[in-house]
């Protein structure tokens, strides 16, 4: 008979649902003493959701966040717990103030309905989309704890991407298995960087390591699961469902020797497999966990709107998803019914809302022409959107990719109005992939690929002048898209990127686009998080900017 089962919780917690959140991890600590589970550990903030931001500074939130700690505790004082050890993950009172911080990032163990001891998180990441030495101060003391016959050492994310401190301290600990809780963000092939720390982490202190994630949209994060359990020599045991609440049990006979139960598969799928699914995850969860019920967006014809309705059609199903066609005097025929194929092949809402006679009226009354004209034509539209949206009552998305809003080609309060972003931060040639992606796998199970081929196949035009297309303006997007990410993912300078090649007149030319156009980003709707440089959180850059 195994010493421990263990079972990692990875559930989907909403930011300051604590009531319910405390009811969701009751749930899945019965699920996992069902299956025999004696041992059950959390994800990182799991009774309040994460990341809680400025939340850790509000007194009322932490004392709430102990509180629900205290009756997870009273309520497995019941006998039928008796045996049983939890791990679970909140924000705790600080002992000393840092400026208006009062919290710990800390994980709480309950033994038998005993509160046996406390971590507070050593390490707080203060880079990319992560804030936290502003919002917790720092622990300073391991915590491990003995249980049936293993020692258990308790760590919280960042403490193990960070050499030193408690990760050092884990074999002078004898640690058999280290519990690691974590709200670590998806990114593209960020799951084999985690596995490589995980494993080196396991070789290097002798321990065996259970690291187990949050999953669930939040804002613009999308944390994926994709908890494991690997053995002191690294071999890795088990793997949780990624972009699902999961319960994974792991029997632990000694630090060397375990058995998994899971059914998931070891092997991660492939990258824009995982893309889709966490684009698809990030809309589904900021859908519900802010209280609405469908989603409208206008459709074009053009590959970006199809791709978006494709999204929240898989996210929050079809009957949800409102469709609108706002043809103007220069849309194409093609671009009418482009739209309205990808309407019936995804089964969602699909109107006409005509812009022809609103644009007179303004092109009238204000005698506008050229690129005001052409401007209006997007505004229009947006007005149209959010109209709808406060009439019945959607989500507005707006369908601007990652490329598009880097070069500032979009129109403000026009095309880029709306509540969400859904490929915010998928640049355009991934844009097509995950189209092409998503055909191929409809194709596979027998079912109509959901987006149009002239959708992919024909060149992308904003249709706002007769006969215009994008690259009249942009070079091609296989082109501009490795010079974006020189300048934005590798931040790279101008110098730099010309010596990879580029031609020095469109470098300087995007450059410029890209700086000139961070008013507009500024004000724009937040979008799920897929790559290590989104716009917003992790690009954080001064409007008014004249270095080159």
């Amino acid at each position: 008979m195994p010493k421990v089962r263990l079972a990692m919780a990875q559930t989907n917690p909403i930011v300051g649902d604590i009531s319910g959140n405390l009811a969701q991890t009751i749930a899945a600590i019965d699920s996992a003493a069902a299956l025999g589970a004696n041992l059950v550990v959390f994800g990182e903030m799991n009774l309040t959701g994460y990341p809680i931001e400025d939340l850790a500074a509000r007194e009322s939130f932490i004392t709430a966040a102990e509180l629900a700690v205290a009756d997870l505790a009273k309520h497995l004082q019941d006998g039928k717990y008796a045996d049983l050890a939890v791990v679970i993950g909140h924000p705790s009172r600080a002992e000393l103030k840092k400026g208006w911080s009062i919290a710990h990032n800390s994980a709480t163990a309950i033994i038998g309905g005993q509160i046996t001891g406390r971590y507070a998180k050593h390490h707080l990441p203060n880079y990319s989309v992560f804030d936290e030495y502003r919002n917790f101060v720092p622990g300073n003391s391991t915590f491990s704890f003995e249980f049936q016959g293993m020692r258990f050492s308790v760590l919280i994310c960042e403490d193990i991407w960070q050499d030193g401190g408690p990760v050092a301290e884990l074999s002078a600990l004898d640690t058999d298995v280290t519990l690691v809780l974590n709200g670590s963000p998806f990114e593209v092939s960020k799951d084999d960087v985690r596995l490589k720390l995980v494993v080196d982490l396991a070789k290097a202190q002798g321990t065996a390591v259970a690291y187990v994630n949050l999953v669930g949209g939040q804002d613009d994060l999308v944390f994926d699961g994709n908890s494991i359990f690997v053995d002191s020599t690294g071999g890795l045991i088990a793997r949780a469902d990624q972009f699902a609440t999961d319960l994974t049990i792991v029997e632990i006979l000694d630090k060397a020797t375990a058995i998994s139960q899971a059914t998931s598969p070891l092997a991660q799928a492939p990258d824009l497999e995982q893309v889709w699914n966490a684009l698809v995850l990030g809309l589904r969860d900021y859908v519900a966990k802010n209280g609405f019920k469908s989603v409208v967006l206008g459709l074009s014809g053009g590959i970006d709107s199809a791709v978006c309705a494709a999204i929240a059609a898989d996210a929050i199903g079809a009957e949800n998803v409102f469709g609108v066609s706002m043809p103007s005097i220069y849309s194409s025929d093609h671009s009418r019914s482009d739209a309205e194929d990808l309407a019936h092949r995804i089964g969602c809402h699909y109107r006409t809302e005509a812009i022809g006679k609103l644009v007179d009226a303004f092109e009238t009354q204000m005698d506008l022409g050229g690129l005001a004209s052409e401007n209006l034509q997007a505004r229009m539209r947006g007005v149209i959107l959010m109209a709808l949206s406060n009439a019945e009552g959607h989500l507005t998305l707006t369908t601007g990719n990652k490329t598009e809003l880097a070069v500032g080609y979009s129109t403000i309060y026009g095309d880029s109005v709306g509540g969400f972003a859904p490929i915010k931060d998928v640049e355009k040639t991934m844009v097509w992939k995950l189209a092409n992606w998503r055909n191929d796998l409809a194709t596979a199970k027998r079912e109509t690929p959901p987006i149009p081929e002239n959708s992919i196949s024909k060149p992308p035009s904003a249709e706002l002048r007769p006969d215009q297309v994008d690259q009249d303006s942009l070079p091609e997007y296989e082109v501009l898209d490795a010079l974006l990410d020189a300048y934005v993912e590798r931040r790279l300078g101008r110098v730099q990127i010309i010596a990879e090649g580029f031609d020095a007149q469109m470098v300087d030319r995007i450059i410029g686009l890209v700086d000139r156009a961070e008013w507009k980003r500024r004000q724009g709707a937040i979008g799920p998080k897929i790559t290590g440089m989104a716009f917003g959180r992790d690009r954080r850059l001064p409007i008014t900017n004249k270095f080159r």
